[in-house]
């Protein structure tokens, strides 16, 4: 039983750890100052935002759906914070629910109106997108807010350690989330909802609930992704998270989440943000311009995408 579990794992997540340490390997050959502890845990302390927005895109991409709004409700999260703390003077501890809870707010909106409504998530989430970033200009009047000291605590490394707070909270995030969508009845719900929901129904659940509830999620986890990256900016900007919802959707699906739902992996995902990361890192260092940058994160991710669909043709 163990040797089985263990032979699952590896085939799991062998192919992309591979992948991760090949491309580690090319980037430390080509640069001689990639393979440091000062890169891993720079990267590592940089991706908490981005690690949590994929975490909540991975159930959406579950349940056959997709978030576009994920960016705009992070930066309005992120805005929350600093009004509350700049403009009303409100100590963080006090601010950090009402930060979590405007995140969640979009994200049950996004829900009760995409399938209350019948409407694809894609049009709801998309115009959430442009609602939530002007909501964000309004409050800070386009202006970046400067939090200062009393937010940097939860981005800055910690002793001996090296890794931040934010970063702790995110792998938190990670485990959490896995064990929620591979342990759990809700997750094994969520699951045979994005395969057939048609048959959950007929099988006597209500879908709505947990499909709603998924949105939810989704966009609390933004909110506390709009907490670390204010705490990595030390302000609130908003600008923030711009095409954020792009790299959390291409971090999910090179981790092996299907577009078409019915499958994925919080894990799978969180390795997917580690190979954009390293990518990212190990063309900066190499000099390699920002224009040729986006070609290749691009090429990888169409690649990533035509592996997944080639994998449910097998699978069919």
């Amino acid at each position: 039983m163990k040797t089985q579990y263990l032979k699952t794992l590896a085939l799991q997540y062998g192919g992309l750890l591979l992948v991760l340490l090949a491309m580690v390997g090319v980037f430390s050959l080509q640069s001689e100052n990639f393979f440091q502890r000062s890169t891993f845990t720079t990267i590592a302390n940089q991706i908490p935002d981005l690690t949590l927005v994929a975490v909540g895109m991975t159930f959406v991409l579950v349940i056959g759906g997709i978030d576009l709004s994920v960016g705009s409700i992070l930066a309005l999260s992120s805005a929350v914070l600093g009004a509350l703390m700049v403009d009303a003077g409100w100590p963080l501890w006090a601010a950090i629910p009402i930060c979590l809870v405007s995140g969640a707010f979009c994200g049950l909106i996004n829900g009760c109106v995409s399938i209350g409504f019948g409407i694809p998530s894609f049009i709801v989430t998309l115009g959430m997108l442009e609602i939530a970033r002007g909501v964000t200009k309004v409050i800070t009047d386009s202006q970046t807010k400067y939090i200062g000291s009393a937010v940097e605590g939860i981005g800055e490394p910690l002793a001996y350690i090296h890794f931040s707070t934010a970063f702790l909270l995110a792998l938190g995030a990670v485990l959490a989330g896995q064990f929620l969508l591979s342990r759990t009845v809700f997750g094994r719900y969520l699951i045979a909802i994005g395969t057939n929901e048609e048959a959950v129904r007929m099988s006597g659940i209500r879908t709505a609930p947990y499909s709603i509830a998924v949105f939810v999620l989704s966009g609390l986890l933004c909110g506390l992704g709009g907490l670390v990256q204010a705490s990595r900016l030390s302000s609130a900007d908003p600008n923030a998270a711009i095409g954020l919802e792009l790299s959390a959707i291409a971090a999910c699906v090179i981790g092996g989440t299907s577009l078409m739902g019915g499958r994925g992996s919080v894990i799978s995902s969180f390795i997917g943000v580690l190979i954009i990361s390293v990518l990212q890192t190990g063309l900066a260092q190499l000099g390699v311009s920002d224009a040729n940058k986006q070609i290749i994160t691009g090429s990888v991710i169409v690649v990533a995408v035509l592996i997944d669909a080639l994998r449910s043709k097998l699978n069919r």
